[in-house]
């Protein structure tokens, strides 16, 4: 099934079920803004949030050089973000929150029928149910999150919070709250099986961890690492 979805390129991934919130200040997603506030009572009121893959998609200043310039392209794969609450602001522009609702991926992309990007997209599916070894992997993904946070958060309150008991909505989180790269989120956004993409995340959880600690291992404080040497 195919549906036609407005496209806010970003440069973060969006997962289901996350809240995102985002200030809308550029002519033409305030323009988008408009149009879904706008849809009939009922309508869905969702557009898609895709990863950039290259490019830039906020116009640079006159005169400004932008990194990697060039069209803007787009992963594949993407999540509708679902509006949630909308006001308006003094300038014109919109703060929103949005939540993370349903992945798709994208087969055709229109830069021309409105101010906005629109595509054309396949809904992705999404794991019904569990098995023995989804939920082992659910328990491991737990445990190894909580020592990875107890690295990151050193207030044991912080890292005392409840983890979703879900194998699919704990795959989410872990892989939207972990320090990982928009490639890494990317992946595993892109992975329709919760058993896989917690498989990956143990494994790009464990990679952080190792880091984390070399890092705690260094005899110096960070702040002189990220200072550059005084001559003296």
């Amino acid at each position: 099934m195919t549906a036609r979805l407005p496209v806010f390129p970003l440069t973060t991934v969006l997962f289901p079920g996350l809240v995102l919130p985002l200030h809308i200040f550029e002519e033409r997603y305030r323009t988008l803004i408009r149009d879904l506030v706008g849809r009939p009572e009922g309508a869905p009121r969702e557009f898609g949030v895709v990863a950039i893959r290259t490019g830039w998609e906020v116009a640079p200043a006159p005169g400004r050089a932008v990194p990697g310039g060039g069209e803007v392209t787009l992963h594949e794969v993407g999540c509708t973000a679902e509006l949630r609450q909308v006001t308006e602001l003094d300038d014109g522009g919109f703060d929103i929150v949005t939540v993370g609702r349903r992945r798709f991926r994208i087969a055709d992309v229109d830069r021309a029928s409105a101010p906005y990007l629109t595509a054309e997209v396949q809904w992705l599916p999404e794991p019904t149910g569990t098995d023995e070894v989804t939920e082992l992997l659910a328990a491991r993904v737990i445990s190894v999150f909580r020592q990875y946070l107890a690295l990151v958060r050193p207030d044991e309150q912080e890292v005392s919070e409840q983890l979703p008991e879900d194998p699919t909505v704990l795959s989410h989180l872990v892989a939207a709250t972990a320090a990982l790269t928009v490639a890494d989120r990317q992946r595993l956004l892109a992975v329709d099986d919760t058993a896989t993409r917690l498989r990956a995340e143990l494994r790009l959880l464990n990679r952080e961890a190792a880091l984390l600690r070399q890092v705690r291992a260094v005899p110096v404080p960070l702040s002189e690492l990220a200072s550059p040497p005084t001559p003296n």
